[in-house]
């Protein structure tokens, strides 16, 4: 791609290096912000130079939050006793745009992955059980995607939960085999909540 100016090169670069932006939609986006005026761009760099110093981890349960904790897990209506466990904050957007949820959520970080090198070491399993030592927690709710990595995590999290007097449940099978979570259209996501059913781990013995 031949681009007449070094630093509309860098930028292009810099734009491209984003998951799922190739060359070309990077410079349909530089040459989009080359048309706004001086104080859009000013605004635009001040939120990307703030983003680190601004966005952090909640420290109670993974999501994305300005302060200690999220918004979700300081709000004193949400049903604290049943924790949503998801692949990460893609998951809680996309459950809570179904606004059928009003427990609190735990991220893991990840699904364990032999082929990506993943194991349980490298998920946050640790901290989640230290939230149900508490002894608030009633109801852990696997929501992980229906894929054989999300399949094995969810396994190695019911056997590890087992000795806790706990209600472990899952999505029901509305969220079709494959698919990621936060891909999974809202009603769909939303009536898979509701009809969230007992773990069931014999498909594990097949």
């Amino acid at each position: 791609m031949n681009i007449p100016s070094k630093h509309l090169e860098e930028l292009v670069d810099h734009f491209s290096s984003l998951p799922g932006i190739g060359k070309k939609t990077a410079l349909r986006l530089v040459l989009n912000l080359l048309k706004r005026n001086e104080d859009e761009i000013a605004a635009f760099s001040k939120s990307l130079g703030e983003m680190h110093q601004k966005i952090k981890t909640c420290t109670c349960c993974g999501n994305l939050a300005e302060q200690e904790l999220c918004t979700i897990c300081s709000t004193d209506s949400r049903k604290k006793e049943i924790i949503c466990v998801v692949e990460d904050i893609r998951d809680i957007i996309a459950i809570e745009g179904t606004e059928q949820f009003f427990g609190v959520y735990h991220v893991l970080g990840g699904v364990i992955s032999p082929m990506e090198g993943i194991g349980p070491q490298d998920l946050n399993i640790e901290t989640l059980i230290d939230r149900i030592r508490s002894g608030e927690v009633k109801e852990i709710i696997l929501a992980l995607s229906a894929s054989m990595e999300g399949d094995t995590t969810n396994f190695f999290l019911f056997r590890k939960l087992a000795d806790f007097n706990l209600t472990i449940t899952t999505l029901s099978r509305g969220v079709s085999v494959g698919t990621e979570l936060h891909y999974t259209d809202e009603l769909t996501l939303g009536r898979s909540i509701l009809n969230r059913t007992p773990f069931d781990m014999s498909f594990m013995k097949r």
